[in-house]
Formats: C-alpha cells, sequence, structure tokens
C-alpha cells in the first residue's frame, strides 16, 4: 500500500505539473495574441489620473506566478517613485494635460520620505500652473501628506480625516518562547540595537523607547512641517491635538469637521468630483454622464520614458532587505547588485556613480559584497554619492560608507550602527516532551550550535567576538567616510536610530534632496554639466513574463475605480498589516543569517505588506505550528 500511494502522490504531482505548464501556455499565448493589436492611443487632452491604488515604493517587487496563478495574489499594486516624478515633470511641461488627479480612495501609503519626494513632484506641477484635484473617501496620515499638496481636496461625505502621526505597538515574544522552552541566544553591540529584544524582553529597555521617541517626534515634525507648508491655512494642530471636541463641534459628523479646520476643500461623492475634474479637463463624452477625459499614469508614463540623451551618470538602486546571493527586484541580493555595477563598469559608459537606497539593511556579508562593487567604482577614479530614500539605515548605511558625498531627505530613517546575531536553541522545548540529548566530542566546537542541548560557552564567545570585531569594522568605516573621531562615531552609533533632519546635524549626511540633486552633484564631482547629464539606472529589470501573468490574472490592478470602503476596510486591516509586519520581521531574524546589520525598528507596519512579507509571516506560522 505504501509504494501505491507513493506512485499515486508521483501521478499527481506531474498531473499539477502539465496543469500549470499548460496554463503557461494558454496565457502566454493569449498575451501574444493581445500583444498583435494595437495600443489604445494616448488621449490628445485631458487629466492625468494618477491612481495610487495600494502602495508608493522606490522599486517594485517583483510578482510570484505560481501565487497568482493560485488565485491568491496577497498583494497590492507596486507603484515606482521615479516613474510618477518622471510623468508628473512631463505632465507639467504638457498642453495637452488640463489637470492632475490623485485618486487616493486605495492608497495604502508608503514610507513618509518617499511620500515627500512625490509632494515635491506635486508642487512643481502645481508651479506650472496645473491644477490638482485629490479625491478620497477618507484620508489617514500617508493620503493626506500627498493630498495635501493638491488645488483641491475633496472628501467623501461619509468619509473623515484620520491623522494618528508615527508610533504604535511592538511585537515581544519573550513571554511564547518561555512557555514553549525556546532559548534565544543573542549577541549584540550597541546600546540601542533594539531588533533583538522582543526575544530577550517582554517590553522595551529605556535605550530603545528614548529612541523610539525621538525618532518618532522628529518624524512627526517633519510631517507637520511638510504638510503645514502645503496647506498653510488649515488648522492642522488644533485637529491633531483635539480631534474628538473637533468633531463633536460639528455634531460628529468627520467630514464636516474636516472641512472646519481647514484640511479639506470640497465634500461630495466621486460622481460630484468627476463633473468638477470635467469642467477643467473636458467631459469624457459617449455614454459617461459625468465623466472626464483621462490620461492614465502607466500609459503616460510609458509614453514619456526617461531620459536618453546626455553624459550616463549610473544609479545604483538597492532597495529592500539585503540578502546574500540573488534576489529579484524589490530585494537587494549582494551578488546581484554588485553583478550589475561591475558589468556596468566594465562597458565604461558611466562617468560617475549614485546608489540609491531604500533598505534596512540585513546580512552583513551581502552588505559588504555591494559596498566592494562600489570600490571598485570608487577605484576606477569615479565620484560616488549615496542618494537615501525612506530607509537606508543599518546594513544601509554600511553600504553608503564609500560615498563621497550623501545626500538624504529629513523624514530619511537612518544610522542604526549596530550588530547583533540570534539563535534560537530547544533544551526547554525538548525538556517539556520528556527528550534529551546526549553526544561526544572530538573539538570544544564540536556540533555548535547545539541547538538541543544549548550553545557552549566557547560558541558564545566566538560568536560574541565576531559581532565586536564586525561592530568595530562598521564604526572604523563610518569615522574614515565621515571623517569623524571614532570616539564620535561610537557616540552617535550604538545602534541607534536617527531621522534624516537630525542625522545631518550629527554628521551622517550631508545635506537634503532628491536622486535628480544626486546626479547633479555627482556631476559636478565629476566636473561635468549638470545640465548635460542624464541617470542611468543599473538594477535588475522586472521579468516581463511575470508581468504578463499579473496583469492576466489580476484584472483589477489600476482599474481606477477604487471602492469606497477602502479607507475604512484599511482602518479594519490595520491589526492584520501590523501582525504579518510582526511576524515577517521575527521570521527574519531567527531564520536570517547568524550575524546582521539590520533595522527592524526602521520598518513601519502601517502600509500594505509585501509579497516577501506575507511569505515570511507565513512561513514562521507553518514553523510553530508543525
Amino acid at each position: 500500500m505504501t509504494l501505491v500511494r507513493g506512485l499515486w502522490k508521483l501521478l499527481v504531482g506531474i498531473k499539477d505539473g502539465l496543469v500549470l505548464i499548460a496554463m503557461l501556455i494558454f496565457f502566454g499565448t493569449l498575451f501574444l495574441a493581445l500583444s498583435i493589436k494595437p495600443n489604445p492611443t494616448l488621449p490628445s487632452s485631458g487629466a492625468l489620473v494618477v491612481d495610487l491604488t495600494g502602495t508608493l515604493v522606490e522599486q517594485p517587487a517583483e510578482t510570484d506566478p505560481l501565487t497568482l496563478l493560485a488565485g491568491n495574489s496577497g498583494m497590492a499594486r507596486e507603484t515606482r517613485l521615479r516613474d510618477l516624478e518622471r510623468s508628473l515633470q512631463s505632465a507639467a511641461a504638457s498642453n495637452g494635460v488640463k489637470a492632475i488627479v490623485l485618486d487616493l480612495d486605495a492608497f495604502a501609503g508608503g514610507e513618509q520620505a518617499t511620500i515627500a519626494a512625490a509632494g515635491h513632484a506635486l508642487d512643481k506641477a502645481r508651479a506650472a500652473g496645473k491644477p490638482i484635484f485629490a479625491y478620497a473617501t477618507g484620508y489617514s496620515d500617508d493620503g493626506y501628506q500627498l493630498a495635501a499638496h493638491a488645488t483641491e481636496i475633496w472628501l467623501n461625505p461619509l468619509g473623515g480625516v484620520i491623522l494618528a502621526g508615527p508610533g504604535g505597538s511592538r511585537l515581544y515574544f519573550k513571554g511564547l518562547m518561555d512557555r514553549l522552552g525556546i532559548t534565544a541566544k543573542i549577541y549584540r553591540v550597541g546600546a540601542f540595537k533594539s531588533a533583538v529584544e522582543p526575544y530577550m524582553r517582554s517590553d522595551q529597555s529605556p535605550e530603545a523607547r528614548e529612541a523610539n521617541q525621538a525618532l518618532a517626534n522628529a518624524l512627526w515634525s517633519t510631517w507637520m512641517g511638510d504638510v503645514g507648508k502645503a496647506r498653510p491655512r488649515a488648522k492642522l494642530a488644533a485637529y491633531v491635538e483635539q480631534p474628538v471636541a473637533m468633531i463633536a463641534a460639528a455634531n460628529g459628523k468627520m467630514s464636516q469637521a474636516a472641512i472646519d479646520a481647514g484640511l479639506v476643500d470640497r465634500l461630495g461623492d466621486r460622481n460630484a468630483f468627476n463633473s468638477r475634474v470635467a469642467a477643467i479637463a473636458g467631459a469624457a463624452g459617449g455614454s459617461s454622464l459625468n465623466g472626464f477625459k483621462a490620461i492614465p499614469l502607466d500609459r503616460w508614463a510609458n509614453a514619456n520614458p526617461e531620459k536618453a540623451s546626455g553624459t550616463p551618470i549610473g544609479v545604483l538602486t538597492v532597495a529592500g532587505d539585503i540578502i546574500d546571493g540573488e534576489a529579484p527586484p524589490g530585494a537587494a541580493g549582494g551578488t546581484t547588485i554588485s553583478n550589475l555595477l561591475l558589468d556596468e563598469l566594465g562597458r565604461k559608459r558611466i562617468k560617475a556613480l549614485v546608489v540609491r537606497i531604500d533598505s534596512p539593511g540585513g546580512s552583513v556579508t551581502g552588505a559588504e559584497t555591494i559596498r566592494s562593487a562600489i570600490l571598485e567604482a570608487k577605484g576606477l577614479g569615479m565620484p560616488v554619492v549615496v542618494s537615501m530614500g525612506g530607509l537606508a539605515a543599518s546594513g544601509g548605511y554600511w553600504i553608503s560608507t564609500p560615498a563621497d558625498r550623501i545626500i538624504a531627505d529629513p523624514a530619511t530613517i537612518t544610522g542604526s550602527i549596530g550588530v547583533f546575531g540570534i539563535l534560537p536553541t530547544f533544551e526547554g522545548s525538548l525538556a517539556k516532551l520528556g527528550l534529551s540529548a546526549d553526544g561526544v566530542k572530538t573539538t570544544p566546537l564540536s556540533g555548535e550550535p547545539d541547538v538541543f542541548r544549548g550553545t557552549s560557552p566557547q560558541f558564545d564567545a566566538m560568536m560574541q567576538g565576531s559581532i565586536e570585531d564586525i561592530y568595530r569594522r562598521f564604526t572604523g568605516l563610518v569615522a574614515q567616510s565621515r571623517k569623524l573621531p571614532i570616539a564620535r562615531v561610537r557616540e552617535i552609533a550604538e545602534g541607534r536610530v536617527w531621522a534624516g533632519s537630525s542625522a545631518r546635524q550629527i554628521g551622517l549626511v550631508d545635506g537634503f534632496g532628491s536622486v535628480d540633486d544626486a546626479v547633479a552633484e555627482a556631476a559636478r564631482l565629476a566636473k561635468l554639466d549638470p545640465a548635460k547629464v542624464r541617470p542611468l539606472y543599473i538594477e535588475k529589470p522586472l521579468s516581463p513574463w511575470k508581468e504578463m501573468i499579473r496583469t492576466l490574472l489580476d484584472p483589477d490592478q489600476g482599474n481606477g475605480e477604487a471602492s469606497g470602503r477602502a479607507f475604512w476596510g484599511s482602518l479594519a486591516g490595520g491589526p492584520d498589516r501590523v501582525l504579518i509586519a510582526a511576524l515577517a520581521n521575527a521570521q527574519r531574524v531567527l531564520t536570517g543569517p547568524a550575524i546582521q546589520v539590520r533595522c527592524l525598528e526602521c520598518v513601519s507596519s502601517a502600509t500594505q505588506p509585501r509579497p516577501d512579507d506575507i511569505r515570511a509571516a507565513r512561513s514562521l506560522l507553518a514553523w510553530a505550528t508543525r
């Protein structure tokens, strides 16, 4: 019977494989058939519709086709920041674009610095004379940060504005691990390196609380300054400090309270909003009663590609968790990024290098692999400028150290100069089950790390020594790069996380600006005219066939008709996102490299989980429940 069951499983596996191959062939053929048809023409005039369903990111993650074929995408749409910036810039100069529409009904957010960069692009379009209209059923921090840059902010009468600010709870696993008999062997350097605290404490340490509070205060101050500058007549501070009183004064109607506070300009449903835009951009015509002439963002971006003339300045993208080896877009594989840069250097096209970083760090060896490749560029005499996005912390800062100049955003999260390692052992778990372990050794390190009996003092000393050695190397790299005394670096290191506004004051970054500013600075350092250069992005492209499968199997992506339940649904789904983020972070720490330069406290759990977050959370749950 065992043989029969095994044969049956083999036959079922072969059948499933053949079905999958058949589906791939079918959808590939369908895609080719659709591709033969001429692309729809871009409207000659109308409103550019910036439908930000999903999240705004530095680099979109690659689609997992098997997940989609299984009928469960498990991921939100992602809009690339630079595509949005480029589209807004070209729209500002186009006579055909009569207005810009921000559809924020299903916007799931992004990092604060990323949203701020999009806001700067909106300001430039508005300064060029383009009216900007924002619409949503409700606004939270991220959505309102963008909407504040609009000419008119519309709000559904059934919605509201909820501004909470950074902060919130973190999940601590120490009590659960004690109940399960799991021991976390922790090795770290840095009083503020709190990534391992959930495995050794039931609450945050005083040092972690101090650092986290300072970071939250700095980010909130930057947010208030950004939004206040964009919306100077709004009673922003009063609304944030006394939301209940202001809503009560409006008889409990949140939308009216937002009007009274000057946070929004008009109340109306989508039909009323569309009619308002149609008055500026023109009516859609046909069977549409109240539609407007719309120019979709993706088609506009495709029709206005990146600049192809001028002296190329390389822009190396490092986005996502830093891992060893190869990785698809959305993750920073050390080998992948190193090979991409070395291949480009071999072509001898670029005259300077900008490293665009949006990463909380990860593997120390992966970070060093990338840093080593950047040093190759410096060895060729190229100036190197680092452009920090929303995150450039821990391992993200490690790879910043070769830079001649570091440019960030006031809301960039950086620093976290510290190192840690963590190994779970299960001697307590075995004892609870009545199990024990024993064995023999030929050297003090035989069988180490011993997860059954616990690690030996010799192994612990070796690991802690390695952690301290890497920390000395880390702080030494920072001291050399930033031209700071090592004693001063150790004062501002210790794993502490800094906002960009504070990092500039303590010398971790040189100034504020965008990627374009970094490219211009790199050109000046290379003695080139910034007006005569162009960015040449060095990154692994998204797989065309995987994106084809996603387009075919995810028809709701970017349909421009976001549901009004998105705002209230996002509030209800907030706990799910927080839990997924906490579990994903735990899985990365427990199953990641033995030694890590990672800043888990930097990663926001407020935005929509990315595919790797969902996979990591599922992996940890599967491990914990088996």
